[in-house]
């Protein structure tokens, strides 16, 4: 099983989508995060760019390759965070392969405008496809941001996150995100798993919640980036424990975080969040 390097500069799209407030109540009552009034979680273009990334992976990636794939890493800018009425445009576009220890790690771009043409977010999602093969490689390196460390040392602040059973469930419905792995306890044993596991996604908005409520004041609008890398998988029900120190960053000032299973592992790992 291969996955050639020749699907740099595949695009798909774009698609046009409208968010509506029925959307983003439900993506915010999904991961448990509750607001007065209607308000985007700054997780929340995981949701939008979900249909694109589908639409991506079906046109470069070999059928029987795809139920190898574990999301492996996340970069979002966030220009603004989306509203309620907006209409959305996004494409995506494949940007690297490389041949990585666990399988070949594929890394896609994400670009979001509103109507006027301004850019609302851009993402960049890296998939690893454990045991397979590729022809050919555009490096791509992931490394921290310069002048900010991992969280390696003592947390400044711990949350507790539970997770209870159905976590998956619920999110697949309210994010729009369907992947059988999260729901069909047959698929995810086929592909190696022990029980369905959550969602990547889920699982760094519910620590980006954390971080929003410790260091910014509860106040999403002040998220400018997020990035990470997914680790251990997250079964359920357990607890996550977040944890979380204000450090600065070329970009400003950001907030250093992890969050680890119950069981001890790092479910995400060299997460960083620019306020």
């Amino acid at each position: 099983m291969t996955i050639s390097a020749d699907i740099v500069g595949v695009e798909a799209g774009p698609m046009l989508q409208e968010v509506d407030a029925r959307w983003l109540m439900a993506y915010a009552a999904g991961i448990g995060w509750l607001k007065d009034g209607v308000m985007a979680h700054p997780v929340f273009p995981v949701c939008y760019e979900w249909p694109l990334a589908v639409a991506i992976r079906d046109r470069t990636i070999p059928s029987e390759v795809r139920v190898r794939a574990v999301h492996a890493t996340h970069d979002l800018v966030i220009h603004r965070l989306p509203v309620s009425g907006d209409r959305l445009s996004t494409t995506a576009r494949v940007v690297a392969v490389e041949r990585r220890k666990p399988g070949a790690y594929v890394v896609t771009r994400f670009e979001t405008r509103d109507s006027s043409g301004a850019p609302v977010t851009t993402t960049e999602a890296g998939a690893l496809y454990l045991g397979v093969e590729t022809a050919g490689s555009s490096r791509y390196p992931v490394e921290p941001w310069p002048g900010v460390q991992p969280l390696n040392a003592a947390a400044l602040w711990k949350v507790e996150v539970p997770v209870p059973r159905g976590t998956a469930h619920v999110y697949t419905e309210c994010a729009r995100i369907w992947n059988p792995i999260h729901t069909d306890r047959a698929v995810a044993r086929a592909a190696g798993f022990p029980d369905i596991i959550l969602h990547g996604t889920a699982t760094l908005a519910m620590a980006v919640s954390a971080v929003v409520e410790s260091e910014a004041g509860g106040d999403p609008t002040h998220v400018k980036r997020i990035r990470c890398r997914f680790g251990a998988m997250v079964l359920m029900p357990s607890t996550l424990t977040v944890e979380g120190v204000r450090t600065t960053s070329p970009e400003g000032d950001a907030v250093t975080f992890r969050v680890l299973t119950d069981y001890g592992a790092p479910a995400i790992r060299d997460g960083v969040l620019v306020l």
